[in-house]
């Protein structure tokens, strides 16, 4: 046992959460999946044989994750016993226990995302809110800052359509992004997001208040939502890059309209429109899915109507850049002064408290 009363509590988490992911099912399911995949006609599904090899992998990283922090553990434990008699011991020391914080820490908000969706790739869409130009910038900072996120933690993504506002900034983004627990992540992003600064485009820098809303969809297999051929519109133009520069010759960009319900997507990302196409019908259907949940939730009561107003008094966060500096989350309490880094895509103790308190 360590004499350290965090180090103790820190412990004590790290046992609770390895019994709550209870590691014998997933060796079980490890060695069932390491089975199927001797199996001579495995790869006769081929979608099926890959979503199999890759829940087989991610199951063996989430396996040799916890294994590592024993051992980091045990190590630390070591070090503790020694720290005293060394400086270096102890400058050693206190660094393994800061990362083991961190790595505990994550390990806790993987162990709240136990819903299937929580694995899945995510859909991320951002909207300017009323406003002009004030709130197409903000879209694009709030672009930015998901990106670097997804660079920090090592997220695969792409930006399938993005439209560009006649003075600066966005009118609209989709990002598909691509690696374990993206959904269950990103989920805690989804809501209306709030900036307050000195304006860069009022001549008489005055203080301007904008919005954006922030939705994320979880990737879904076919087999979950039907589309209906005679549902579609589908829509075909040029696409083009900022202030339509890189003009294509050919109309590859796709925009596909859901008749019944009214959604619209559009994919410009692809060098053909058949990928655009296929990108675009892959985005669909996850919006048509959470379309279709939602309304089913209001059937049963478990939610109120969600309004459409990308306006006050609907932000999940704000972020205050004058005449002081914060970012906080009204949904939590949590706030930071640091704003700088949280739109360089410190978002991780955001998100990790929300997921934390909504479990």
């Amino acid at each position: 046992m360590f004499r350290d009363p965090e180090l103790q509590k820190l412990h004590q988490k790290f046992e609770d959460i390895v019994k709550f992911l209870n590691l014998d099912n997933k060796k079980k399911r490890i060695k069932k999946l390491e089975q199927e995949q001797q199996s001579p006609d495995f790869w006769s599904n081929p979608e099926q044989a890959q979503k199999k090899s890759q829940e087989l992998s991610h199951l063996k990283k989430e396996i040799e994750e916890i294994e590592k922090i024993k051992d980091d553990l045990k190590y630390l434990k070591e070090l503790e016993e020694l720290k005293d008699e060394d400086t270096e011991i102890l400058e050693e020391f206190n660094k393994e226990k800061e990362r083991l914080f961190k790595q505990i820490e994550e390990l806790e908000v993987k162990a709240t995302l136990h819903s299937p969706e929580d694995k899945k790739n995510a859909i991320l869409t951002i909207h300017p809110g009323a406003g002009g130009t004030e709130s197409q910038d903000w879209a694009q900072m709030l672009l930015r800052m998901y990106m670097r996120w997804l660079e920090r933690k090592g997220f695969k993504y792409k930006i399938v359509n993005l439209q560009p506002g006649e003075e600066a900034g966005i009118k609209d983004a989709t990002v598909f992004v691509e690696g374990p627990y993206a959904y269950g992540l990103l989920k805690a992003e989804r809501g209306i997001h709030r900036l307050v600064r000195i304006s860069p485009f009022d001549a008489s820098r005055r203080r301007h208040t904008s919005f954006a809303s922030v939705f994320v969809y979880p990737e879904v297999e076919d087999v979950e939502v039907e589309i209906k051929e005679d549902e579609l519109r589908i829509d075909t133009f040029r696409s083009s890059g900022p202030g339509g520069q890189h003009m294509q010759k050919n109309e590859t960009a796709v925009r596909i309209t859901h008749i019944p319900t009214g959604i619209v997507v559009t994919c410009q990302s692809e060098r053909s429109q058949h990928q655009n196409k296929l990108t675009a019908l892959k985005i669909l259907r996850a919006r048509l899915y959470e379309y279709y949940k939602e309304k089913e939730k209001e059937k049963l009561g478990e939610i109120e109507k969600e309004k459409d107003e990308i306006a006050w008094g609907r932000q999940i966060r704000s972020y205050i850049l004058h005449p002081y500096k914060m970012v906080k989350d009204h949904r939590t309490g949590y706030e930071v002064g640091n704003a700088e880094a949280v739109l360089d895509g410190e978002i991780d103790e955001f998100i990790r408290r929300y997921l934390l308190k909504s479990r």
